[in-house]
């Protein structure tokens, strides 16, 4: 369950209520949750609790930049991978097709390092998202020399705001459990068989011999 209550349309102020119309049309997304594109459609419902910060994520609409949409779709959907969101790699997949993105690409996003499917500003563009993301903004010079020959610097400006906002989205959404990131934790630990074994853990032994 996400880890903040989704506000019903009843309780929804009026600027709230246009966002609610656009996605899920007159219905009430809490009594009747989904969107169009399968997913349970709680982003909006829980970010609604703060309208300002729901009309902040749309301050610089995506369909007023001028910025390659195939690119950008390509870095929000390595970003949505290299944070680990199932939420926004699986929502882009299909933003990226729309925008003319080949499924040779789409697929290829999360091994993109070793496939051959990208031009040369592609790969600029993927990189930089991994010196961002995954390098925490340690993005290498000739990283970054490659992104220069691929577009020009308000384009890079535009770039960095959509990885930096998707990895907001990413991170945000995983942490309260919103959409597809609505999982149990991944890593706990695993329960010993009742029997032990010939290395059982639980041993004293075990642990004086230095573990594994």
């Amino acid at each position: 369950m996400p880890r903040v209550t989704p506000l019903s349309r009843s309780k929804a102020p009026e600027d709230v209520l246009a966002f609610y119309a656009e996605v899920f049309g007159a219905r009430d997304p809490v009594e009747e949750p989904g969107t169009a594109t399968g997913t349970p459609g709680n982003w909006w419902t829980a970010w609604a609790r703060v309208p300002g910060i729901l009309r902040a994520f749309r301050a610089y609409p995506a369909g007023d930049c001028p910025l390659d949409p195939q690119l950008r779709e390509l870095a929000v959907l390595r970003t949505g991978y290299a944070r680990g969101s199932h939420f926004v790699f699986s929502q882009h997949s299909k933003s990226a097709r729309r925008a003319g993105v080949s499924e040779e690409k789409v697929r290829a996003v999360p091994y993109w390092t070793i496939s051959d499917v990208f031009s040369d500003a592609e790969r600029a563009v993927l990189a930089y998202v991994d010196g961002m993301i995954l390098e925490g903004g340690r993005v290498h010079d000739c990283v970054f020399a490659a992104l220069r020959k691929a577009l020009p610097e308000d384009h890079i400006l535009m770039l960095t705001y959509f990885v930096n906002m998707y990895a907001l989205h990413a991170t945000s959404t995983k942490a309260l459990r919103l959409e597809y990131d609505d999982v149990p934790e991944r890593v706990v630990e695993i329960p010993a068989p009742e029997q032990g074994g010939v290395q059982d853990w639980r041993d004293p032994v075990w642990a004086e011999r230095g573990g594994a």
